[in-house]
Parts: structure tokens; C-alpha cells; sequence
């Protein structure tokens, strides 16, 4: 079967950067993808194959050096090795020798092996040496140049396609008027599976649907007056009816199509465009006359300027939309600007339940590493723990028996706020369900106080749907370990937890019974506030000259292995009892999960432990206060700081690793990092820097790490830290410059303070007090953001620039974030850690108020 790509050598304009994708992203249409190398010893230019998503394409990485040309290497179909080959016009005498070496490599990779690219050689001449000598390597290695006629526009042969066991077909020139180099075309013979070219899709015309019609459809199937009371019973007639609705409004129909996408930029007028631009393309071959000839290449140029026109018009529609979804704007710029991610490209019943045998087989694991000789059973709530959990006897003021009823104003303000998701869950589409509000709320309202009076959870909103999500981009795809699971549930379901969230939280509130150290999902409370508690400790630890040890716990799946038993003790201990802890356990048993992928779904599990994404996990403070150890937890993100001074470290940790064990908590040793952080005299004077042991694996200090998104060294300058946010700040400066000319300007600020701005501003009261050199730095971005903003030349001044956008210099950004900071902890609007830190300044006279913040004394070693 006869298969092609799409081959470059020189034509693309690749950036010195690696991660610089733009300009490839525009060359590849939809369905394909590709591999670049960008040239490294200048800007611009480099080597670039595009192919069909759907062909087994695979890098090569191969242990060689060669310094005399450039290549890229690749696995085809059909075991074929593909080399890429650029070699620069000067010479270099080691180039044979290079060449030797490499085909050397890539004749033991495979049987058939084929070597392209422009060779900068004159084939054509006789004469040439060089010619001889490599027309002489390739006979010795079996391979057959195939190109006989001139590729340049000055007459000679330099671009080569040579193969072995490998038969090249209808190879052929083409002009090709941005180039002086022809475009060589050819075909070759090797079996592809293709895909089946039709598809059969589902789908429903949500569009044609109108919310008054539904509203009233809705009224009339919605009485209120029924006999139904139980929530089980209110929640299947209500998924009934508006699935019914739904159906009758907008029934789902079944077509089987072509997917031939297109940019969604391509419009009629450019396909017609496309149309004459072959008509011209095909005369000019025909006839061979100058004329056609020339015009065919003035269309090529108005063909394309009316695609650069029409991307232009495409994205400024969006990104200037004010009512656009900021999603639909960052996805459409990751498209522009990052790698195309690989998928799976087929998903199938058997996949998706592999996917779930996966996933419970790894808590499974878990679970016998924790308990390798009895492992308890987790499914059941009503069994006596095996462990002692050693809790504390609740206070006897602190009572939550039940949760308050809501009403319909409340639930419509709470509906109308949240964000309108949908998942496979949901009978209806959020976006029409919130239209029809109006109608619904009455009904809503009784369902929901249904439940919270009767102390138990719907069946159906205990079911999740599981998305497998990649890790992290560039991870291999087929490897199940790459993925995690992505829990999606009913968006009626994520409401209900909503009204019982609130009014937990204030229980908890009210009676201080929150984790104090705990920041994750609290109001007030952000990982800054988190990060600069931790840094404000360390930082008087080291000034006083203390060696202290930062130590970053990972824990391994945490909230997917949550005991239920032990979550509900400790919910009883917090004083929540009655309809209110049965409402807990209510959602807690009986839950079930199935994976969806791809409109394909697996068998339903049920969940025997865990809580679904996103809930907080239970406290882990009782047994670091007992050891009188300083810690920080945001979420399942925890961390430890300890002090040299401080006795037996490590038998604290060892119970720290027996008290996460026996709350069914693994702790990843191998991902577990350590810190030693102190002032610049102290950590000279470490001859051997100490080690740690947790739970039976030697930790040795790191000289960085990444602590909740900000990069701490051991001396906390946070050069580190800097350093990555001034490069990730110009990558993506670049990027946005690039698409720039598409954008207004109100769409161009938006994107430069959604990835600029944000990344100037994060945790930025962290580096109060770090050099002048430091702040320039990131100076330096603010400044090239806002010129790219204003078109403003390098040699003006930027501060008046600056002034006319209303953005506030680095260091004043630094110093208002500490007063917005120093503010809210003096006014109770911070969390108690922060307020804490804060003491006023006692004036002497007896009748004046304290108005000013008292400044703790330091000393010399601090690192700052």
C-alpha cells in the first residue's frame, strides 16, 4: 500500500529554544503531527517530519556525536529505518567518516532503511571528489540514490533519496517558489493498518433546543403535590423527566461520517482559493509557459496572505470575545504554541476495563505494603480498626447533629454561582438545566432537604465517572502507569456536597477545630499563605544559626486510599454526630466507579476506600504536635521542618511513618526530598552533609526543590526560583509575540497577564528582602511584556509605559502584596498562623492606641 510523508530538511523556521513550537504547529494540519530538531549552531532553520497521526511514527535516539551534519532518525511502519539528513555547504572532512559511523548503526536497526535529506553535494559533476567518495560509501552499504535530476534552481543535484530493500516510486520534482531547492515527491511501498476511513457518531442538536419550551415541558412533569418523599425516589423521577425532556426536545440521532478535519480557520473562500490555485498548478504542467508559471506563484502569494487574513480574523474573534470561556482561550493558545500531546488513539470496552483492573490493583498494592501480613478490610465500616488511631476525646460544646434545611433563594444563588460543568452523569446539560432554574429550584430545594433530613445520599449521585488523564505531557501513552484517574461526578451531586461543605466548614470554623497548619481548600488561606509561614520559620531558625532540615513528604495515590472507618471516626471525634454523621456515612458506602473513555465505558466497581478528587484529607497534625515537630500541609502535600537542636529526628520520623501506615497513608520514600537550609556560614561549615532515614530509605540532601510551585535552595535566596520564572516569563513572551498581530489589544493584555503576570505575581511576598539584582531580573520581563504590549521601542523609557497601564514596578508589587498581606492578618482576614506572626508596636504614652507593627529583632545570620 502505498504511504507518504511529509519531509523537510531546512524549510521550517525552527528557534534555537527546544520548546519552541509555533511555527511547526501552524505547518501541520489537523490529523497529523510530527518531530523536529532544531538547527543548533544559529537561529533558524532545522530539520522537521509531519506525518499522519495515524502512522506508527517513532524518534530514534542513537548514541552517536557527529558534529558534521545534522539528522534526525525515526522508526516507519513496517520495520523501516527513516534518516533525515542535513549537511551544511562547508566542508568539514570528518563528514564520511560521520556518515560511516551512522550507517553503520542503522543497518543492524532493521532490513529496510531509508536515507534522504539535502547532502549539499554536487551529484551532477564528474569532477567533484566528494561525489565520488560518498557515491563509493553508499555502494559499500548497498544503498540506491534514486535522484537523477536537478533538485536546485542552479541546475545541480543536493537533495539524495537513497534506500535499501526498499523500492522508491513515481519520484518526482516540484517547484516549489518559496525555496531555491525543489520539493521531491515519491511514494514507497509499505503495509499501513489504516483506520476505517467512516465513523459512526452520536450526538444530539442541543442548539435547536429552547429554554422556554423545556421550562414549560419541565412544570408540567414536575409536580410538586407528589407523593414521592425519599431522596432516592426524588432523584429517579427527576433524572427520569429530564432525560425524557432532553429526548423529546432534542433525541439523540446516529450518522455515520468522514472525519477529513480542517483548521477551523479554513473557510469556503480559502477552499476555493485552494481550488484555482490547482487548476493553476495543473496548467502550468500542462503547457510549461512561462506565463502560467508566473501566474501560478502570484496566487500562491495571495493564497497565502488570504490564510495568514483569515487566522487572524479567526483568533481575534476569540481571544477578544470578552464573554469567552477562559478555557476555550488557553486551549486555544496551547494549540498555537505547545507540543501536540500524544493519545490513545483507539479506546475500546476492553481497554477501559483494564484501565479500572489498573487502577484497584495499584491500592491493592498499596494496601499489602502497608499491611503485607493482615491487610484490613476496607469495605467494612462496622469493623473494629486493627490499629489505635489514638484520638482525642471530643469537647462537649462542639456538637454538629444536623444540617440546616435550604431554601430556594439560598440553592438558586448557589447553583447560578457555580461553574457550569457537565459530565456523562448528568440527564441534562448544566447549561440548560441552569436556564430552566426557575422551574427546577422548588423541586431541587426538596430533594436536597430530602437528603440532609433523612441522612442519606441519593444512589445515583454516588456514582463517578473516571477519565484516565496522562500524567504529564509527553509521557508514553500506552503504559497505564503514565495515567491517574480523573473522577467526574453529577453536577446535582457536586451542589449537595456543596451545602453540607459549607456548613461543615463552619462547624469547624466556629469551634476551632480546624487543622491549623492545614491550608488546603480553606477560605483565607492560598499556598503563599502556606509557603510564607514555612519560610518565615526557616528564615528565623537560620538567623538565630540553626541548621534546619526541610523535608517534602510524597504520598503515594492519597486520596484514593482513605479508610472510611478511620474518616468517620475522626468526623465523630470533631463532634459531628446524628443525621449529620449519618449523612457522612451515607456518602461514603455504597459508592461505585466505572472508567469512560472515548464514548466507551468499562464494568462499574464499587469503591471500597477513598474519597472522590478533590475532597480534603482527614488532619495529620496529632501526632506532630505530640513530637513538637514544625509542619505545613496544603492538601496531600505535606512538609516538615525540623531543627538540628531538636532530639531524636529521626524517631520522629519513624512514627511519623508508623502513624501514616496505620491511616492507611503510603508514604513514597523514593519521591520524599530533603533540604538542609541554613545561612551561607553555617552550611560551610558541614564537612558531611547528614542524611536522613525514613522508613527503611537513606534520603541525602537535594540543593533545590520545588515546594508548592516555588523553588527553594538551601541558603532560601530563591535564586533558583527566579531564574525559572525570568525563563518560563520570556518563552512564553515569545510565543505570545508570535501570534501577536492576531490579537487586539485588549487580547493581547489578557494573555500576557494570564501567563506573564501570573507568574511575576505568585508567591512574590516570598521575596521581600532578596538582592536588587534579583528584582531586575524580573524586572526585565515586566519591562519586555510591556513593551511587546505597546510596540514600544527599546530605547524609550518604561516607566512613563508602565504608568499608562497601570502596572505596578516588581519591587512595589512585592512590598503592596505584604501590606495586602500585613492588612488582612491584622484585620482577622488571614489565616491564625500569619496573624500570630504580627505583634503591635506599644507607644509610651499610656492613652495613645497602638497604630504601627512592632519589627522583631535579627540577627547577622539570616541568609537574606
Amino acid at each position: 500500500m502505498n504511504s507518504s510523508l511529509i519531509i523537510t530538511s531546512t524549510s521550517f523556521y525552527l528557534l534555537k529554544q527546544p520548546n519552541e513550537f509555533f511555527s511547526l504547529n501552524q505547518a501541520s494540519p489537523p490529523g497529523f503531527s510530527y518531530i523536529a530538531k532544531p538547527r543548533p549552531s544559529r537561529r533558524g532553520s532545522g530539520l522537521a517530519v509531519i506525518h499522519k497521526e495515524t502512522y506508527l511514527i517513532k524518534e530514534l535516539t542513537l548514541p552517536l556525536v557527529i558534529s558534521s551534519f545534522e539528522f534526525i532518525a525515526f522508526k516507519a511502519p513496517s520495520a523501516t529505518t527513516v534518516i533525515l539528513i542535513y549537511r551544511p555547504p562547508k566542508p568539514n572532512p570528518s563528514f564520511l567518516s560521520d556518515l560511516t559511523e551512522l550507517l553503520t548503526l542503522a543497518s543492524t536497526l532493521s532490513p529496510r532503511l531509508l536515507l534522504l535529506g539535502d547532502f549539499n553535494i554536487h551529484m551532477d559533476s564528474p569532477t567533484c571528489k566528494l561525489s565520488f567518495e560518498f557515491t563509493t560509501l553508499l555502494e559499500n552499504f548497498s544503498l540506491a540514490q534514486h535522484v537523477t535530476f536537478p533538485t536546485h534552481d542552479k541546475g545541480h543535484i543536493l537533495d539524495l533519496v537513497c534506500s535499501i530493500n526498499l523500492p522508491v516510486l513515481d519520484l518526482r520534482p516540484c517547484p516549489f517558489p518559496l525555496s531555491d531547492h525543489n520539493l521531491l515527491r515519491f511514494s514507497i511501498l509499505s503495509p499501513i493498518s489504516r483506520p476505517r476511513p467512516l465513523r459512526e457518531i452520536t450526538f444530539r442538536h442541543l442548539k435547536s433546543i429552547d429554554p422556554h419550551h423545556l421550562s414549560d415541558l419541565l412544570s408540567s412533569t414536575l409536580p410538586l403535590d407528589s407523593t414521592l418523599i425519599s431522596p432516592d425516589e426524588l432523584t429517579n423521577h427527576l433524572n427520569a423527566t429530564l432525560y425524557s425532556s432532553l429526548n423529546t426536545l432534542a433525541p439523540l440521532k446516529t450518522k455515520t461520517v468522514s472525519f477529513n478535519t480542517s483548521s477551523p480557520w479554513f473557510t469556503p473562500a480559502l477552499r476555493k482559493l485552494k481550488q484555482t490555485g490547482r487548476q493553476l498548478e495543473r496548467l502550468f504542467k500542462k503547457t510549461s509557459l512561462t506565463v502560467h508559471h508566473q501566474a501560478y506563484k502570484l496566487h500562491l502569494t495571495a493564497y497565502k496572505d488570504a490564510l495568514i487574513a483569515a487566522k487572524s480574523a479567526y483568533l481575534s474573534a476569540i481571544f477578544s470575545d470578552p464573554c469567552q470561556n477562559p478555557r476555550t482561550l488557553f486551549s486555544t493558545v496551547s494549540n498555537l504554541l505547545k507540543p501536540r500531546t500524544s493519545t490513545l488513539s483507539t479506546s475500546t470496552p476492553d481497554l477501559c476495563n483494564s484501565f479500572l483492573q489498573f487502577f484497584a490493583d495499584k491500592i491493592t498494592a498499596i494496601n499489602h505494603s502497608l499491611f503485607p501480613v493482615h491487610n484490613p478490610p476496607a469495605h467494612s465500616m462496622a469493623s473494629p480498626l486493627p490499629i489505635s488511631l489514638d484520638l482525642p476525646t471530643p469537647p462537649p460544646h462542639c456538637r454538629l447533629t444536623h444540617f440546616d434545611l435550604i431554601t430556594p433563594p439560598a440553592l438558586s444563588k448557589l447553583i447560578g454561582s457555580s461553574k457550569p460543568t457537565t459530565c456523562s452523569l448528568d440527564p441534562l446539560p448544566t447549561p440548560l438545566l441552569k436556564s430552566c432554574l426557575p422551574v427546577l429550584c422548588p423541586y431541587l430545594t426538596k430533594l436536597f432537604n430530602s437528603s440532609l433530613s433523612h441522612g442519606t445520599v441519593p444512589s445515583a449521585f454516588k456514582s463517578a465517572a473516571v477519565t484516565p488523564t496522562l500524567k504529564k505531557p509527553g509521557l508514553d501513552p500506552s503504559s497505564l502507569s503514565n495515567y491517574r484517574p480523573i473522577s467526574n461526578l453529577s453536577f446535582l451531586s457536586k451542589t449537595l456536597e456543596r451545602i453540607v461543605t459549607t456548613q461543615l466548614q463552619s462547624h469547624l470554623h466556629a469551634d476551632n477545630l480546624f487543622e491549623s497548619l492545614q491550608s488546603g481548600f480553606r477560605p483565607l488561606q492560598s499556598t503563599e499563605t502556606a509557603l510564607l509561614k514555612v519560610l518565615n520559620d526557616l528564615l528565623i531558625s537560620a538567623d538565630s544559626g540553626s541548621l534546619n532540615f526541610l523535608i517534602l513528604l510524597d504520598l503515594s495515590a492519597a486520596f484514593d486510599t482513605v479508610n472510611h472507618t478511620i474518616l468517620l471516626t475522626r468526623l465523630s471525634n470533631l463532634g459531628i454526630e446524628g443525621t449529620a454523621l449519618s449523612w457522612l456515612h451515607s456518602y461514603l458506602s455504597d459508592r461505585s466507579h466505572f472508567i469512560s473513555l472515548h464514548n466507551h465505558t468499562s464494568a462499574t466497581a464499587t469503591v471500597i476506600q477513598g474519597v472522590p478528587q478533590g475532597s480534603v484529607l482527614g488532619p495529620l497534625g496529632q501526632l506532630l504536635r505530640h513530637f513538637s515537630m514544625d509542619f505545613h500541609c496544603y492538601a496531600d502535600d505535606t512538609q516538615i521542618y525540623l531543627s538540628t537542636k531538636s532530639p531524636h529526628i529521626e524517631s520522629c520520623l519513624s512514627s511519623l511513618t508508623l502513624w501514616m501506615q496505620n491511616n492507611f497513608l503510603k508514604l513514597n520514600s523514593n519521591k520524599t526530598e530533603l533540604l538542609l537550609i541554613g545561612s551561607k556560614s553555617t552550611l560551610s561549615k558541614l564537612a558531611n552533609p547528614p542524611t536522613l532515614t525514613i522508613d527503611g530509605t537513606t534520603v541525602s540532601p537535594s540543593p533545590q526543590a520545588r515546594n508548592l510551585g516555588v523553588i527553594f535552595d538551601s541558603t532560601l535566596s530563591l535564586e533558583p526560583h527566579i531564574r525559572h520564572t525570568v525563563k518560563t516569563s520570556f518563552y512564553h513572551l515569545r510565543n505570545i509575540a508570535k501570534i501577536k498581530s492576531s490579537l487586539t489589544p485588549h487580547a493581547a493584555e489578557r494573555l500576557i497577564h494570564a501567563f506573564i503576570s501570573s507568574r511575576l505575581d505568585y508567591c512574590n511576598s516570598l521575596l521581600a528582602g532578596i538582592s536588587t539584582t534579583s528584582i531586575n531580573r524580573l524586572q526585565l520581563v515586566q519591562n519586555a511584556a510591556a513593551r511587546l504590549l505597546t510596540h514600544t521601542k527599546a530605547w524609550h523609557h518604561i516607566i512613563p509605559v508602565l504608568k499608562n497601564l497601570h502596572w505596578l514596578p516588581i519591587s512595589h508589587r512585592i512590598h503592596y502584596k505584604l501590606l495586602v498581606l500585613t492588612y488582612k492578618a491584622l484585620h482577622h482576614m488571614a489565616p491564625p498562623y500569619l496573624s500570630d506572626l504580627l505583634s503591635l508596636y506599644q507607644p509610651p504614652g499610656p492613652s495613645d492606641p497602638p497604630q504601627l507593627v512592632s519589627s522583631p529583632p535579627t540577627h547577622q545570620n539570616s541568609p537574606r
